[in-house]
């Protein structure tokens, strides 16, 4: 099976653009990584984060703290993030017909209420199943089992749907996260708006309503795109070559404004700096071979590790990721594997937090 460089759903292209042909091991992209290094809770102060300065170019390291980043934001620089807002997606269920607990984890809308969905155990949830929620506020018919063993769920309520899921639903924190979340909106940045995601795009909760404004006020045009992050993202790469992994496919839409306002900044020589992986999956997604971005909606699949050639992004705020990722092969991708590799042994060993709450990383 060959990689998914990057299938495109709008206007009905499809292509593999911007890569060489590379061949790597999923054991290229291994560090070693202390369990205690995994921030458990998010900082009072979400700017207060440590921050790792990486030259891509050169792979020289400095360290500062993540409010700083206007300090390396230039007069002209267009700043992208994704304005997705993450949905207590976490639904705790019973059987109807045996009381059986069953916990559903909502993926990705299909249509109006109808729903890819994780669900545990999967053996409870056989096709004709209905799950109860919250004493049958919210009922879900299993309609399908999908790939990989994900059903599709269609859900019965009365009211409007997000305020329902509002009510019964749980913030969906990666695993790795132990500690309870005391305030939800911690897992959001703060400028999140279009709901639909089962994860957050972590590189963005650093940012602060007041450094955001600093940042503008030094001339920097800011860009909202969205992307809708699928759990997808965090699979685990088991194939030893990283080509036969598959990515999963992720909702991204972009305004014609944004599109503008990114093409414009390309076109006067000032950097696209990308917050987190998904912005820069989405703007290299809905570019063409020219590298000009297109407005429009879509669902992509594209995979990047070293050998792309990035047409859009030139710089990169982004959170410190799993070993053997395709995290890891993104941002590797970007600055150079023994830099990234080279980078990471260093925050380890300056005890950098990782992951979601974890500190972040500026590659430029």
């Amino acid at each position: 099976m060959s990689a998914v460089y990057g299938r495109w759903n709008m206007e009905g292209l499809q292509g593999r653009q911007g890569f060489e042909k590379t061949e790597w091991k999923r054991s290229d992209f291994y560090f070693d990584l202390p369990q205690e290094l995994i921030a458990q809770d998010p900082l009072a102060d979400r700017a207060a984060s440590r921050l790792l300065l990486l030259d891509k170019d050169s792979g020289e390291v400095r360290h500062r703290v993540f409010r700083e980043i206007v300090d390396y934001l230039e007069p002209g620089d267009c700043l992208v993030l994704n304005d997705t807002k993450v949905i207590p997606a976490r639904l705790m269920g019973v059987k109807e017909d045996t009381g059986a607990a069953v916990e559903v984890l909502l993926l990705k809308r299909l249509e109006k209420d109808v729903w890819e969905t994780l669900v545990k155990p999967g053996k409870k949830a056989r096709p004709g199943a209905s799950v109860l929620f919250g004493d049958g506020m919210l009922k879900g018919e299993v309609l399908d089992v999908l790939e990989e063993g994900n059903r599709k769920i269609r859900f019965s309520y009365e009211g409007i749907f997000e305020e329902v899921l509002d009510r019964l639903g749980e913030m969906p924190l990666p695993p790795y996260i132990t500690h309870k979340l005391e305030d939800r909106n911690r897992y959001q940045t703060v400028y999140a708006k279009q709901e639909g995601s089962a994860a957050a795009p972590t590189a963005g909760l650093h940012f602060t309503e007041e450094l955001l404004g600093q940042i503008e006020s030094k001339g920097v045009e800011i860009v909202y795109v969205t992307l809708h992050v699928g759990l997808g993202t965090f699979r685990p790469v088991k194939a030893d070559n990283i080509l036969e992994h598959h990515m999963h496919s992720e909702y991204y839409e972009v305004g014609r404004e944004a599109a503008g306002k990114i093409n414009r900044a390309k076109q006067e020589g000032k950097r696209v700096v990308c917050v987190g992986t998904t912005s820069c999956r989405t703007v290299e997604s809905a570019a063409d071979e020219s590298g000009r971005v297109q407005p429009g909606c879509g669902n992509t699949e594209i995979f990047i590790y070293p050998g792309y050639r990035f047409k859009v992004l030139d710089a990169l705020v982004t959170n410190f990721h799993l070993p053997e990722s395709t995290l890891v092969m993104l941002v590797s991708a970007l600055a150079g594997r023994e830099n990234v590799l080279a980078a990471y042994r260093e925050a380890v060993a300056e005890k950098y937090r990782f992951f979601s709450f974890g500190d972040a990383m500026f590659i430029h």
